[in-house]
């Protein structure tokens, strides 16, 4: 295994492209599923749960082609990285367990094989260790369709009844909000189903509109993208599409906050600003400034423009509720909780959507931070800095935090176990390393 050694305290300075989103390309690929012509996605991250949900479209009879810049090679600047996704086999609706088991988004190729091909056999989902996350809803959303479903040997077993399924009226609020892999497995369920489908309490996250932006252009008829309330009228079949998928707005979080923690003023190209109100508007509170770089002639474009991040003298304390969007993101807060280790006075976190999603206070604590859990909440007492130590990744955004909390620090921060971050962002340290980072990935044995 790879670890990451940091020697903190360089400021950061240079420009950053956002990526192409994770958790948006992950339902995208699923639904090459639904049709039997080619599917173009253009600006799919390179990450290890990208290839693996290649690997599983591959067990399912649908082969990925890549284009433009080379898998595992930095793209060139603009997403000109392509991925043709085809399907040659429809005959084949088991996923594995040895996939499923890595990645959290297996189970986004439910809903698409239930519509296309009748029937599905998933292995229960794998993932971060950041707390229960059941897949009650997503079942309870396709057996509103019709779908029959068992559980064997850890296995979900589907059937449509007569190989197809029926429009219905689907209500998917749970204890913590929407789903947003519940809301993408119903929706692909419904654009081929017959009649017209109703989906309440749907996930209003951008990723959920850039999956229904793709199927509308593959032929299929939805209504409300992006609000509470969506309606699918099914029809008989799907074409191919030539699609880019929206940027990285995590990604996008994260490198404002490291310029936060470092103090340092840098450009992101791409950046979601429309996808990112509630970040934004807590930066703003801290101090920091991100302000939109229009181009001479153009008007700012929102959704992937450029903007340059002005760092806080003195970082003020504020209070963060994270919350189904358009609220503050759960998978920005470690990075937050970072930052405001160093705010001059006393803030509060408080988790609403995994309330035990806290493996990376004990290993800030090792950095000097001053943290005290009460509950699904973090009161955050600033310290003057914090300084270096050995550390241990525990997930993917608690592996983030860490590092940025180790570009702030003084002295060398080794953080280990980096392969969760490998899942969600493609070559970290590389990126780090072009802004000034004194940063390299080495692996655990040579330590």
């Amino acid at each position: 295994m790879d670890s990451f050694i940091i020697n903190g305290g360089r400021p950061l300075s240079g420009t950053v492209r956002v990526h192409g989103s994770k958790n948006a390309s992950l339902p995208l690929m699923a639904a090459a599923l639904l049709t039997d012509q080619p599917l173009i996605l253009r600006d799919v991250p390179d990450l290890s749960e990208i290839r693996n949900m290649t690997r599983l479209l591959g067990t399912l009879g649908c082969e990925a082609e890549q284009g433009g810049a080379e898998p595992g090679a930095p793209d060139a600047g603009g997403g000109d990285r392509a991925m043709t996704l085809h399907v040659t086999d429809s005959s084949l609706t088991a996923a594995p367990y040895e996939i499923v088991k890595t990645m959290r988004a297996g189970i986004c190729v439910l809903g698409p094989l239930l519509a296309k091909r009748g029937r599905a056999r998933v292995s229960m989902p794998g993932g971060c260790a950041i707390g229960d996350r059941p897949v009650d809803l997503h079942l309870r959303g396709l057996k509103a369709l019709g779908a029959e479903i068992t559980l064997d040997a850890g296995d979900i077993v589907a059937q449509a009844p007569g190989g197809r399924l029926t429009g219905g009226h689907v209500f998917l609020g749970g204890p913590s909000g929407s789903t947003v892999l519940g809301t993408a497995n119903v929706l692909c369920a419904a654009v081929l189903a017959k009649g017209q489908t109703v989906i309440e309490s749907a996930a209003c996250e951008p990723e959920i509109e850039d999956l229904a932006g793709l199927l509308i252009q593959m032929g299929a008829k939805i209504q409300g993208a992006g609000s509470p309330r969506l309606i699918i009228d099914g029809v008989e079949a799907l074409s191919g599409a030539d699609h880019r998928v929206i940027p990285d707005r995590i990604e996008a979080g994260t490198f404002v906050f490291a310029a936060a923690i470092t103090q340092s003023s840098i450009t992101l190209d791409n950046f979601p600003t429309d996808a990112l109100g509630a970040a934004l508007d807590r930066l703003h509170a801290i101090g920091v400034d991100v302000t939109p770089k229009p181009t001479e002639g153009q008007p700012f474009d929102r959704h992937r423009g450029s903007v340059s991040v002005t760092p806080a003298d003195v970082l003020k304390p504020i209070q963060v509720f994270t919350q189904p969007h358009p609220g503050f993101p759960t998978d920005l807060q470690a990075q937050i909780m970072s930052l405001l280790c160093l705010a001059d006075g006393n803030s509060t976190i408080t988790e609403k959507i995994f309330p035990d999603r806290f493996l990376h206070v004990a290993e800030l604590l090792r950095m000097g931070a001053d943290l005290t859990r009460n509950g699904p909440s973090v009161v955050v007492t600033g310290v003057g800095e914090l300084i270096g130590a050995p550390v241990m990744a525990s997930d993917l955004r608690a592996s983030a935090g860490l590092v940025l909390a180790g570009l702030a620090a003084r002295g060398t921060t080794t953080i280990n176990r980096v392969y969760h971050l490998d899942r969600g962002y493609e070559r970290m340290e590389k990126t780090l390393q072009t802004l000034g980072a004194d940063i390299q990935r080495v692996n655990e044995a040579d330590l």
